[in-house]
């Protein structure tokens, strides 16, 4: 039974921002945790102008999800049509993602006329939805299934044609994980039509997911015939906020699209249940549901077509090879029937069945790539087997005609076909392990969480079991002992330890009490806890993560650039060495240039240079080179999250390896970020307990590391005083000052004035420029401070210096040995601060780092970042704060911090979960590991064309007799892709070094 489908178009559909409200947070809304971050300089300097709203730039970037890419050569097609588009400012395709990011002008040019440049180029293009615009709902970002993609070919071929719809706005496709993903305005079109457009070019469409806040996708128990969806039609058609659904009896799927500000999905599942009196049951789908079923479907699709070509491979077999030894069989093949014998007749019936049914795939994608101007895998296999084939009906015809009976080769495309489809089934296979890290991160998420009901007085007087799809911020939810945390969010009761791995990578639980905060997917370890949501859906940290992960994987390293422009040539260089193969074999054959016994029974100099031409066709593969980048990178980008490590894209993981300086920020990152006041002394006749409540009153409106610190030990120095005095606990609204005119000053320190007096918090540097002299005793003091390792915080009130605080900051535990390790691989550690030179010295001596640069402004460590590149040396950065973001950016290899701000972990290209230095060495070993086999599978892909081609050619003929058979050549094709996807699966058992095992490579 067909789908069903009305839509109801109740009021117009309107957005929602995903920021908050709040006036004081706007600035901060479109800063998210875990945002892909272009590293190309130019790029992201334009780009953080259209993603922060500036009109300045006046340039968009779009995303493209193609079809039809097959190769490198696909992609270098679709990426030279884009730029040859007058506008189009910036264009990268992705090969394995079947995507493509185009950064343009949207003055010069729109988005179906990037859409229509990929496709005339011969793909198919769909424009997906900007993460950053998705916000505002103007655009809406849809994932989409693209199935039947064989090469970098198909990927061009998609990412064109989808880009070409009106009102796609990116569309951008990958080949390993057969998605497309697609930006566009549900103004001018919907997901049905960009389904339809992908399978009108001969590609299987499906949506998986979209970003749209107002759509449930819901799994419905219940829908057992046609009036069955009639109820459920008369349900959603009464029910309030509803504006448009689609029923699909036969998979038992519910598509609606709802009002928010009139009905919450919760609401709006409780409804629909409720009004059929518990006749149906709804589960909201997850998007990787799809996902999981469509590569297990492709897989078994292509399982399928192999066992039914062997089915009828095998028979031919026998015909060719085993009946002519069993006389009543072969006295039955030999019995002519017609012009033709009977084994002609079978073996011409069978092979047209498995040539033009099964194989038809091969055709209709072929003429898709030669329709789309370019040229992929599937069109030397078409060329292949239907020389093969049509050269043996001919064959027939001309022995019928002419009584002249040439030796027919329909075993040969048969057997090509079958030996295709099972490298691609195992190829399938394969690739499927490459986001085996993806799978397992969308696993972590729990089906259903336990919402706690609340009644009157805040008390909780119920519990109910509900979707974690349907959990809402504010929600109240209770974790069991040994259950998954369902959303991100805040314990409001209980203690436990929850253990973390699976997100940060951090082995060791972590204590978590009322008002810590917990994350989604990790597990709780002991007792129970009730946490209050905070973050669901597209906000919270593992999803994140997971869009970090599949942005990372559809980008494209430098590398690749090679393999695209071999890919590019390759096909038409192979075609032509097949044609020389020919006219070489048959002019040496005119001319006696080898022996007439070499030539088959029966046969001509034309069949025998034709097998050797079908043979350099169809054993050439330029899949092997459009995959060996691509799969690896997804690969090493999934083992890094498993391990800590986000990394953000092919270009950052490529940088990495070839890192000649590292340079490190002190303060949170080289230091535990905890600083404790170890020091208070008073050098005025001001009692002890009013300089600690003047200093900290200053320093209660800062957010510096040091200014908590100090308001703590106040905090606990008034507490202890007022307990033993009074026996009362002391608040701070009881004891601080109220202050005025309060200035942070970068580098410096604060002021402000507290009871109409200026009170001055900071270095030397500020008391200088306030003309504060500091006495020669109080001087040495901070000396001895700064040469301790502690910073000595100089405070003045009223003009005149009062007292001096000395604040530490432990080292990380593991801060000595990540630079002795990055040291033996062959990276000098710089440490660059804001700190005073004696203090930085100290440190930096204590972990053993001989290069330090110090009371150095935020915009100043940018400029020793490009000191360090003007000799061409790599730099990388590793920092947490607001005011390492510069240098992070600037940095050919950022590294922010996991537990840093927003804003570092924004201009970083890698990002450290755990806050641990380690996983530095973690971020450069993956990066030489992965480049390492990036090349290993270059070299088997070029190795294997190398070698084979002259082989198939027949060079090797004259000595060894040995003509490579065209479904020898076909197997050996199928299987080099399956090699190189093989080879990149070796990264995932990557293991994370130590000192002993750089000491061995040395």
């Amino acid at each position: 039974m067909a789908p069903s489908r009305r839509d109801i178009q109740l009021t117009r559909i309107t957005g929602h921002s995903l920021g908050s409200s709040d006036a004081e947070n706007e600035e901060m809304e479109g800063v998210r945790l875990l945002d892909s971050y272009d590293d190309d300089e130019e790029s992201a300097h334009f780009l953080s102008k259209i993603e922060g709203g500036s009109g300045d730039s006046g340039l968009k970037k779009i995303q493209v999800g193609i079809n039809g890419m097959t190769c490198a050569a696909c992609s270098n097609a679709v990426e030279g049509a884009l730029m040859n588009v007058s506008g189009v400012f910036k264009a990268s395709v992705a090969l394995l993602q079947n995507r493509a990011d185009v950064v343009c002008d949207p003055k010069l040019i729109k988005e179906e006329d990037i859409k229509e440049a990929i496709e005339d180029a011969g793909f198919e293009a769909e424009i997906l939805a900007d993460p950053v615009t998705a916000g505002t709902k103007t655009t809406l970002v849809g994932q989409f299934t693209v199935g039947g993609m064989t090469c970098a070919a198909c990927v061009n071929s998609v990412e064109g044609i989808l880009k070409d719809l009106p009102g796609v706005k990116r569309a951008v496709v990958a080949l390993a994980t057969s998605l497309g993903e697609v930006e566009y305005d549900p103004n001018i079109i919907n997901k049905d039509d960009i389904i339809t457009a992908i399978e009108d070019a001969g590609f299987e469409g499906s949506l998986v997911q979209s970003n749209q806040q107002d759509k449930l996708l819901l799994r419905v128990d219940g829908v057992l015939n046609e009036l069955d969806a009639q109820v459920l039609e008369g349900i959603l058609t009464r029910l309030n906020g509803v504006r448009q659904f689609r029923v699909d009896s036969l998979s038992g799927e519910l598509d609606v699209v709802f009002d928010p500000e009139v009905v919450n999905s919760r609401t709006l599942v409780d409804d629909i249940e409720g009004e059929g009196y518990g006749k149906f049951k709804l589960r909201v789908m997850s998007p990787y549901e799809r996902l999981t079923s469509k590569d297990t479907g492709e897989a078994s699709k292509m399982f399928r077509r192999f066992i039914c070509s062997l089915s009828l491979a095998i028979p031919l077999f026998c015909i060719q090879v085993i009946c002519p030894y069993i006389a009543a069989l072969n006295n039955v093949l030999v019995w002519r029937c017609g012009p033709f014998m009977m084994s002609d007749w079978f073996k011409w019936g069978l092979v047209s069945i498995i040539q033009f049914v099964i194989g038809k795939r091969f055709y209709v994608a072929a003429w898709r790539a030669l329709r789309n101007g370019s040229t992929n895998m599937d069109v030397l296999v078409a060329l292949g087997t239907s020389a093969s084939y049509f050269y043996s009906v001919g064959a027939l015809l001309y022995g019928a005609v002419t009584g002249f009976w040439s030796p027919t080769y329909f075993d040969a495309s048969a057997m090509l076909i079958t030996f295709v489809l099972l490298g691609k089934y195992l190829e399938s296979l394969a690739k499927g392990k490459t986001s085996d890290a993806m799978k397992k991160l969308v696993q972590l998420t729990p089906a259903t969480a336990v919402l706690l009901i609340e009644g009157k007085g805040e008390k909780f007087v119920g519990e109910r079991e509900l979707d974690a799809l349907l959990i809402q911020p504010g929600d109240s939810l209770k974790v069991v002992p040994g259950g998954k945390i369902p959303a991100d969010g805040v314990v409001v009761w209980g203690s436990s330890y929850v253990n973390e791995s699976m997100v940060t990578g951090e082995s060791v639980p972590v204590s978590k009490e009322v008002g810590s905060p917990v994350i989604g997917g990790t597990i709780n370890t002991h007792g129970a806890l009730h946490i209050k949501a905070t973050k669901v859906g597209s906000d919270a940290v593992l999803s994140q993560i997971i869009s970090l992960v599949e942005t990372a994987q559809m980008s494209k390293a430098p590398i690749q650039q090679f393999a695209d422009y071999v890919a590019s040539i390759f096909v038409p260089v192979v075609v032509t060495l097949s044609l020389i193969t020919l006219v070489g074999w048959i002019i040496a054959g005119a001319v006696g240039g080898y022996p007439e016994e070499w030539i088959p029974e029966n046969g001509t100099h034309f069949v025998f240079s034709l097998m050797f031409s079908i043979s350099v066709v169809v054993i050439a593969c330029p899949c092997a080179l459009g995959l060996a980048t691509p799969t690896a990178v997804m690969v090493a980008t999934g083992v890094g999250a498993t391990n800590g490590v986000l990394i953000k894209g092919g270009d950052a993981l490529e940088k990495a390896h070839k890192l000649k300086y590292i340079i490190f920020d002190k303060t949170g990152t080289l230091t535990q970020g905890k600083a404790t006041v170890t020091t208070a002394k008073v050098f005025s006749e001001m009692d002890r307990g009013e300089f600690l409540t003047l200093v900290a009153s200053a320093e209660a409106s800062s957010e510096h590391p040091l200014a908590k610190a100090i308001v703590e030990y106040a905090s606990q120095f008034h507490s202890t005083d007022e307990s033993a005095e009074d026996g009362k606990e002391s608040q701070n609204s009881g004891w601080l000052l109220d202050t005025s005119d309060f200035s942070a000053l970068p580098g410096k320190g604060i002021q402000c004035l507290v009871n109409n007096k200026m009170i001055l918090v900071g270095n030397r540097k500020l008391m200088s420029e306030n003309s504060i002299t500091i006495p020669d005793h109080v001087d040495k003091f901070v000396g001895e401070l700064e040469e301790g390792a502690r910073t000595g915080v100089i405070i003045a009130y009223s003009g005149e210096l009062v007292g001096v605080m000395g604040i530490a900051d432990p080292l990380k535990r593991e801060a000595p040995m990540v630079v002795e390790l990055l040291r033996r691989m062959g990276v000098r550690s710089i440490m660059v601060t804001g700190d005073n030179w004696r203090t930085a010295r100290a440190v930096a001596k204590e972990v053993g780092i001989e290069d330090v640069r110090a009371e150095v402004m935020p915009a100043g460590k940018a400029e020793v970042v490009r000191s360090l590149q003007k000799d061409g040396s790599t730099v990388g950065m590793v920092g947490d704060g607001i005011n390492d973001s510069p240098a992070l950016a600037a940095a050919d290899v950022g590294m922010a911090i996991g537990a840093g701000t927003d804003v570092a972990i924004e201009a970083a290209d890698y990002v450290l979960m755990r806050n641990n230095l380690e996983d530095v060495i973690i971020a450069i070993d993956l990066s030489r590991k992965t480049l390492t086999r990036i090349r290993m599978n270059y070299v088997f892909a070029m190795a294997y064309n190398v070698v084979s081609i002259p082989i198939a050619a027949g060079v090797f003929f004259p000595l060894l007799r040995v003509q490579l058979p065209p479904w020898a050549a076909g197997a050996c094709m199928a299987l080099s892709s399956v090699s190189v996807v093989c080879s990149s699966l070796l990264l995932r058992r990557y293991k994370k070094p130590s000192l002993n095992t750089i000491l061995a490579n040395e």
